[in-house]
């Protein structure tokens, strides 16, 4: 895999950068492990702070080798940065461990977001299970979202409960859920006990829910959740309204079928494909604003 993404990689930059900056990165790129680590420190220094141009195509061509996998929105610094962690030489695993470990432990802000940006690509994804999970609970903004949000890895390694845990906090954080890679796939009954849970902390600190996180619940619908529906649908607020319609639309759960009854407008506009899930994809409570890497 590490040619394939290496290869992908390269093309997007290369369309990014001057010639001179492609020959300083591809020369990095051949050169000793402490060459190639240093210059992934000191990227900053030699190219551009900008956000990269990705087409569709070569968007595709990144998910068809690592599924989830985007770097849509990276800075050519985060990007060339991974591209060099690939570029590491992986066939001596203890080598290549300790390497990537010294750029971890030394690691500034931007360089853990590469870093953690990185993990679905590197060798031994073992290896860097308690760095992804040590990540859910860093008080940097920037470095939680580099593992939380539009990252593969934690859907494909993390526990059900560190699964848990990265999902409440994206929402505590008013960050969006729906950017979370794999959250249907992960979708489980604790989970929906918890963000219930979480709901009515928040409800009687008299502060909102982003209506995003209902559809977590719909397959485990039950009494308790059915009465939070009943709060939805009789809040003032529109997007609570179709969130309850929807997550209720989606449940196998007969009272929730009946629930939903009662509003024919809302399941009008579900049945005839004006409401989706999609529809409330907004930027959770309109808080988060992503901010340009170095």
């Amino acid at each position: 895999m590490s040619h394939l993404i290496n290869r992908a990689l390269w093309e997007i930059i290369s369309q990014n950068t001057s010639d001179s900056e492609s020959e300083w990165l591809t020369e990095k790129g051949n050169s000793s492990p402490i060459e190639l680590m240093t210059a992934f420190v000191s990227s900053p220094r030699f190219l551009p702070k900008k956000i990269v141009n990705v087409e569709l195509e070569q968007e595709k061509a990144l998910n068809n080798i690592v599924a989830g996998f985007s770097v849509n929105g990276w800075s050519l610094v985060r990007l060339s940065r991974v591209w060099l962690l690939t570029q590491l030489d992986e066939t001596e695993k203890e080598t290549f461990i300790k390497n990537i470990e010294t750029l971890f432990d030394t690691a500034e802000m931007n360089e853990l977001v590469a870093l953690y940006s990185a993990l679905p690509l590197l060798a031994y994804p073992e290896q860097w299970l308690f760095r992804a999970t040590d990540a859910v609970r860093s008080n940097m903004g920037f470095v939680f979202d580099a593992i939380a949000l539009h990252n593969p890895f934690p859907a494909k390694y993390f526990s059900e409960l560190a699964w848990n845990q990265l999902v409440l906090k994206t929402i505590f954080n008013d960050k969006p859920v729906h950017f979370i890679t794999g959250l249907e796939e992960r979708e489980n009954a604790n989970l929906a006990l918890i963000l219930s849970d979480f709901a009515h902390e928040r409800w009687a600190a008299g502060r909102s829910v982003a209506p995003n996180v209902w559809r977590l619940v719909s397959k485990f619908m039950n009494e308790p959740l059915l009465s939070d529906m009943k709060h939805l649908f009789e809040s003032r607020q529109t997007q609570n309204q179709e969130a309850a319609a929807l997550a209720c639309y989606d449940s196998e759960y007969a009272p929730a079928k009946a629930l939903l009854s009662e509003y024919s407008e809302c399941e009008k506009s579900i049945t005839e494909g004006a409401l989706t899930w999609s529809s409330l994809e907004i930027t959770d409570l309109n808080t988060y604003v992503p901010t340009l890497q170095r």
